[in-house]
């Protein structure tokens, strides 16, 4: 293995082997364990052994045979001669010196301090050692140099079985770290760490199909997550809740949890948001201005992180222009008040400031030219003026001055026209007719202008017609055919058209009918004396010439020949009713109180029908019992048959009931067993 194949964060400081003295080393966070190292014990000992474990100086024995021999008779100092002290030092100094050789022997190898270890002079069981360190680490970083120093080892050395282990168990621990991050919610980095491993190395074939599941995994989520949102934005609640459980089932800690509790407290928080939009557009349906004002404070109060925030903002500006339009249909009604009241209500988050602004400058400028006069039309147009021309209701205040400039001139030539019109001559009248047809119809005081000449000629005609009219209701006072004709010629002379024409066609109307009643009322008198006699036949054709003439009388006429006719119908059934009577059955019997009950209650005949049919439902009964001595079903049918109303109807319910008792006898009740009731128990203090 060469230099550069060694990881960065590890690369050598010397080229030379580290001095390995006693220090203990480190290697990231971990402390170092178990090789040996060579050349500590020596040096340990030689500085050991320069002093005693009392700290004192050793004797040198060399330097004090090398004394001269005068020194050597000189007389030793009297603590040499201390029998006690040499005692105590020929104990300790032999002790230290077998207690230091004790401690030199059993103290542990130090550790190789791996960061500055030139590793191309590295042994296999330093690079394992460091490698171990590394890998006990459990970072993608460190897996990967722990991989990275021992991989290159060649396949026949003998801690080769042991390096394949560990290597393949790093590589699994890399993919167990990306799949956390998976785990976690980051797929893209637990791709990255996959892919950092080896492509040499068996664990890779699995990087593939690992990244594969959970893009797959994470693809699914992801759809599940987006249809989820598109159900939401479509109103689905209950559709979005059940897409939503799916997530728990996502095989996916990010996704089961993180994502899924985020989803529904989206849900909770769009199902509110929504049911607020539905709230405000109902409300803006309306046409009621606290309505729209509350609408607006609903769609504002939708949060920005909302999917139907958009919506609600696109929405306030609708509910303003919606207020905007009740007021200007107020303005039209002219109910400028209430229309500016609405106006200065929109709020300004409408973003209507403009047209608002511009609304409430017509506003007043109208209410001011509602006045109709100069002075007020003059105030009008200096209020439209205010209007710039950048304003989107520009062109409309212009159109408005033009209008109302026109209208000066019309309300000056009006007040002429009516001036004139206030003396009530024909002459003063048809000159403020004429000054008035001066203003153009398509004027703004065109319309009134007709009104006003209507009304005027008007005026004209009835002074010019009411002498006829007049001179016609004193000819009709009389009231005989002659004077009813003059009168309706004289008033003939007003023409269709004019003012009075609808005053004279109703009293020539009124006249005409008094002459055709003085005229026809002799053959209706006849047909009626002829029905008093009983002549009904000679009556009714009396009477069918005025019937049938459209005149005063015709209506009268009609009335009285129906009434005729039905008297002769009446008289028909009661003798038809009769003849059928006399037949006896049953089924005749019917028929006669079918064709008596026809006759009207106002004829005369109808008291003799109400006996004839009393006698036949009494004749019925009598021949239902006849029937029951022999038949009681026949006899109980043939009662059935008397109609209500009858006096012999009640009598011949109670006999059907009989009859129907008799044929079918209920059952007597059984009487209920009494069962002996137990005795009271006696009192207290009862003597038995």
């Amino acid at each position: 293995m060469t230099e550069r194949d060694i990881p960065n964060s590890w690369s050598p400081g010397r080229a030379r082997e580290p001095d390995r003295t006693n220090q203990t080393p480190h290697f990231g966070e971990n402390q170092a364990f178990g090789i040996p190292a060579t050349g500590s014990t020596s040096n340990s000992v030689k500085q050991q052994t320069e002093s005693n474990s009392d700290g004192l100086p050793l004797i040198d024995h060399h330097s004090a045979d090398s004394t001269s021999p005068s020194k050597r008779s000189k007389p030793l100092p009297r603590w040499m001669k201390s029998w006690l002290l040499w005692s105590i030092l020929l104990a300790l100094i032999p002790g230290s010196v077998g207690f230091l050789a004790m401690a030199m022997l059993l103290k542990l190898p130090a550790a190789p301090n791996c960061p500055s270890i030139f590793w191309p002079l590295a042994s296999a069981s330093v690079r394992l050692h460091c490698a171990q360190l590394a890998a006990s680490k459990q970072t993608v970083n460190d897996l990967l140099q722990a991989i990275a120093l021992v991989k290159q080892l060649p396949q026949n050395h003998p801690l080769r079985g042991e390096i394949d282990r560990l290597v393949e168990q790093w590589s699994r621990d890399i993919l167990d770290l990306a799949d956390k991050s998976f785990q976690s919610g980051n797929l893209e980095e637990a791709i990255a760490t996959a892919e950092k491993i080896p492509e040499d190395l068996p664990a890779y074939q699995l990087v593939d199909a690992k990244i594969t599941k959970w893009q797959s995994i994470w693809a699914k989520a992801e759809d599940i997550y987006k249809t989820v949102e598109q159900q939401l934005q479509q109103r689905r609640w209950q559709s979005a809740s059940m897409l939503a459980a799916k997530l728990l089932r996502v095989d996916n800690q990010y996704w089961s949890t993180t994502k899924y509790d985020q989803l529904n407290r989206l849900i909770v928080s769009v199902r509110e948001d929504g049911d607020k939009l539905d709230k405000a557009d109902s409300l803006g349906k309306t046409k009621v201005v606290d309505n729209l004002l509350e609408a607006i404070k609903i769609a504002q109060s939708i949060g920005q992180d909302s999917y139907f925030y958009q919506k609600a903002q696109e929405s306030i500006p609708l509910f303003g222009k919606k207020m905007l339009d009740l007021a200007q249909a107020k303005l039209e009604a002219r109910d400028a008040d209430t229309a500016l009241d609405i106006a200065r209500q929109i709020p300004d988050e409408t973003k209507l400031q403009a047209e608002v602004e511009d609304f409430i400058a017509l506003a007043d400028a109208q209410r001011s030219a509602w006045l109709g006069t100069v002075a007020s039309l003059e105030t009008a147009i200096a209020q439209a003026q205010t209007i710039e021309p950048s304003r989107s209701n520009y062109n409309k205040a212009q159109q408005l001055i033009a209008r109302w400039q026109l209208e000066i001139e019309d309300v000056s030539r009006l007040e002429k026209a009516r001036t004139l019109a206030s003396q009530g001559t024909i002459n003063d009248l048809a000159a403020a007719i004429t000054e008035a047809q001066q203003i153009p119809s398509d004027n703004p005081r065109g319309s009134e202008a007709r009104e006003e000449v209507g009304r005027w000629q008007a005026q004209v005609e009835t002074i010019e017609d009411r002498p006829y009219l007049e001179r016609a209701e004193q000819l009709a006072f009389i009231e005989d055919i002659n004077s009813l004709q003059a009168a309706i010629a004289e008033a003939s002379q007003i023409r269709r058209g004019r003012a009075l024409y609808p005053e004279a066609r109703r009293k020539i109307n009124n006249w005409t009918a008094k002459v055709q009643r003085i005229q026809d009322q002799p053959y209706l008198d006849r047909a009626r004396d002829l029905a008093q006699t009983g002549d009904l036949a000679a009556a009714i054709n009396a009477a069918q010439t005025i019937a049938s003439s459209g005149r005063s009388l015709s209506g009268e006429a009609q009335a009285a020949i129906d009434d005729w006719q039905g008297q002769i119908r009446a008289r028909e059934n009661w003798k038809k009713a009769r003849e059928v009577a006399a037949v006896g059955t049953p089924d005749a019997l019917v028929e006669a109180i079918r064709l008596a009950d026809k006759v009207p209650s106002r004829s005369i005949l109808r008291l003799d029908a109400n006996v004839g049919i009393d006698q036949w439902s009494q004749q019925l009964l009598d021949l239902a019992r006849s029937q029951s001595n022999t038949n009681l079903n026949q006899a109980i049918q043939t009662a059935q048959l008397i109609p209500r109303g009858t006096s012999a109807y009640n009598t011949a319910q109670d006999q059907i009931r009989t009859w129907q008792q008799f044929l079918n006898p209920q059952p007597e009740p059984q009487p209920e067993i009494q069962l002996p009731q137990p005795s009271p128990p006696p009192a207290e203090g009862t003597n038995l």
